[in-house]
Formats: C-alpha cells, sequence, structure tokens
C-alpha cells in the first residue's frame, strides 16, 4: 500500500471511529474479493466492536451446481472429450459412494482428459490445437466471468468447442436473502468486479426496495473503509440510497460493451445454487443461435442418481456459510474434517470462498 493509500485508509477508519457507538450493525459484503482483502487486511480486527462484516454470497464455485460438477465428472470419465475448467473447479468435491470418483481432480488421475485454464482464451486454444477432438468447456461463474466467455463465442470458436454452463447473476441471491423472513441485514457493500461489469445501479433495489444503506466498493483498503463508512453513517442518519465508493472503475451503468454481449449470447433463467435451491432468473443460458454450442445438446451425458444430489455433503454447512447465517469457523467441520489440503465442502476449496479465505488469514477452530 502507498504512503498516500494508506493516509486515505486511516482517515476512513478514523472517520467510522468517530461516529457515534450503537447497537450491533451487521453488513454483508457479497463479493469474495471483498472477504479476501477484508481477511488478510485484518480490517474486521480494527473495526469497532458494534460492527460486523459478514460474507455473503459472492463465491461461484461454491454455488456451482453439485449435479453440474457431477455431470462434468460424468462427462469426462465416459465421453471422448477433453474437459477443461478455471482451476478451482478441479478440486470441488461432489457427493459420491467412497472409493468413486469424486472431483474433476480425480477423474483426471483416473486418466481422463481435464485441464485446468485461467481465461476463456485457453479454452479456445486447446481446441484450435486438436480440431479433430472436442472440448468441453465447464463454465462456472459470475456476471464477470460470463461476460468473457459471451465475448469468446461472439467473436468466433472452432467448431468443436461446447460450453457446459453453470453461470449465474448475483443480485437475484441478495434479493433472496433480503426477502426472507430472517433477515438480519442492516447494510450491503456491493461487489465491486461485478459493478464493474453491470453498472452500479443494479443495486439500487436495495435502498429502495428494502430501505438498507448500499455502496459498491473497491478492494483496497480505502475503497472498502469508505464504504463501510457510507453505509454506517446513512444507518445512523436513517437514511438509505446508494454511494459508489469505486467510482474509478464503476459506472452507473457498467460497461456497455460487456452487457450487450451477455445480452446478445446469453438468455437469464431460473437456476440452482448448490445446497439452495432454485433462484428465480439467477442463471444465465445460451440463446438462440447460440445453443449449438450448448454441450448438454452435443454430449448428452448425465451423471446417474446420488445420494444427497445437488446438496451440499454430511455435516458440510457451505450453504448457510454462503448465506451469511453462520460464520466460516462455526461449521462443525471448519479445520477439522475440512481444511484447504482436504476440503469437504466447496467454501474451502475456492479462493473466493469465505472458509478457505478464514484458514489463510489464520483463523482457526476455537
Amino acid at each position: 500500500m502507498s504512503v498516500a493509500a494508506d493516509t486515505e485508509a486511516r482517515t476512513w477508519l478514523d472517520r467510522i471511529r468517530a461516529l457515534p457507538a450503537g447497537p450491533s450493525v451487521a453488513i454483508m459484503n457479497v463479493c469474495g474479493g471483498h472477504e479476501r482483502s477484508l481477511s488478510m487486511l485484518g480490517l474486521r480486527a480494527i473495526l469497532p466492536g458494534h460492527v460486523r462484516i459478514i460474507p455473503g454470497p459472492g463465491c461461484p464455485v461454491c454455488v456451482c451446481p453439485e449435479e453440474d460438477l457431477a455431470d462434468a465428472i460424468t462427462l469426462a470419465m465416459t465421453g471422448d472429450v477433453t474437459l477443461v475448467a478455471f482451476g478451482d473447479m478441479l478440486r470441488v468435491p461432489i457427493n459420491a459412494p467412497k472409493g468413486e470418483i469424486a472431483s474433476l481432480a480425480a477423474a483426471r488421475a483416473a486418466g481422463a482428459d481435464v485441464r485446468p485454464i485461467a481465461s476463456p482464451q485457453e479454452a479456445v486454444a486447446i481446441a484450435r490445437a486438436a480440431p479433430a477432438r472436442p472440448v468441453v468447456f465447464f463454465v462456472a461463474g459470475f456476471e464477470t466471468t460470463t461476460a468473457p466467455v459471451a465475448a469468446m463465442l461472439a467473436e468466433g470458436v472452432p467448431d468443436n468447442i461446447s460450453l457446459l454452463l453453470a453461470a449465474r447473476l448475483t443480485w437475484p441471491a441478495v434479493a433472496m436473502l433480503l426477502e426472507a423472513e430472517d433477515n438480519a441485514l442492516d447494510a450491503l457493500v456491493a461487489p465491486g468486479h461485478v459493478a464493474t461489469v453491470m453498472g452500479a445501479e443494479e443495486w439500487r433495489f436495495v435502498a429502495e426496495l428494502h430501505r438498507l444503506p448500499v455502496a459498491v466498493a473497491g478492494f483496497s483498503a480505502e475503497s472498502l473503509l469508505a464504504a463501510i463508512y457510507s453505509v454506517l453513517r446513512q444507518k445512523q442518519e436513517g437514511m438509505a440510497f446508494l454511494d459508489n465508493c469505486y467510482p474509478e472503475l464503476v459506472r452507473p451503468q457498467g460497461n456497455p460493451t460487456a452487457r450487450h454481449l451477455l445480452d446478445e449470447v446469453m438468455e437469464v433463467t431460473d437456476a440452482a445454487w448448490r445446497g439452495i435451491g432454485i433462484i428465480p432468473r439467477s442463471g444465465f443460458a445460451l440463446r438462440g443461435p447460440w445453443r449449438e454450442y450448448d454441450a448438454r445438446l452435443r454430449h448428452p451425458v448425465t451423471a446417474p442418481p446420488r445420494r444427497r444430489q445437488g446438496e451440499m455433503p454430511p455435516g458440510c454447512d457451505c450453504a448457510r456459510v454462503v448465506l451469511g447465517k453462520v460464520q466460516p469457523d462455526q461449521c462443525r467441520l471448519y479445520g477439522r474434517a475440512c481444511t484447504p489440503h482436504r476440503p469437504v465442502g466447496p467454501c474451502m476449496v475456492s479462493d473466493e470462498g469465505a472458509c478457505h479465505i478464514w484458514w489463510q488469514a489464520g483463523v482457526r477452530p476455537h
């Protein structure tokens, strides 16, 4: 952190501390990147004691449907294909019987052609390098990841590539949380990466429909503390509005090109979230002529029924962590049966999973 940034962060912290202390205030941060910054920078420890920052549904790997992952594993094991996926997805476990293949990494170890990638361009390069071999791109991610995938298709791809799509929109999960009867949130810090693509205005519903303060934040200490100060002051003054504390990258309507590509290539559908269920209009599907790249149509392979299909593993509280109902270290498996080296649930796998982040930040079981 530069001297100027450090000075700005200290200024925002001083402003937060100068606000009158009151009842406990529960602020949800929606972004896995925010959670990493908050935890690794130790920001929770320096905030006033009445301010609680709760990690929310900011990890696309964590909510990727278990049944989609099972289909990807089955396709990799039984289909004559190369399956590529973003790196975190390879280690996410499914509910498979003991001794059976339970992850894409295990499928790869068993001989399947499974390859981790970091960008859509890598998937295209793999397909072009072997034009006679089918390549299936297993796509899990939020809007930030899905927009480049849409751009990849719009720009043109080899005929041998197809998509197993498990992409999700962020705001519908937050809307579901705020509409729940047991909602106890007081404010929201909206995700900077998603807002860069979709725009700050997408989060105005938090203030207008639910009367909760909301601020878009970036990933630096100064931006996060500015957003926390904004929602705390709104709460104190009995106000609720949308504040953009990441104006250097976030515009009201986001990135017009990215949004156009998403609208051109994708349509919005009801979609399953692992351990949570169906959330209306929270998923992406290929639209119109782009459906020819749907891997489910080209390779109609489906995993056989399993116990706890679509659920989290036994004893795993990942779904409740994603929904902000419990903190990561309140899961009974956290740091005991479940660690980054031996993950049981997806929240301990992904770099954006709250459990993985807390472990990396040094939080250990009580």
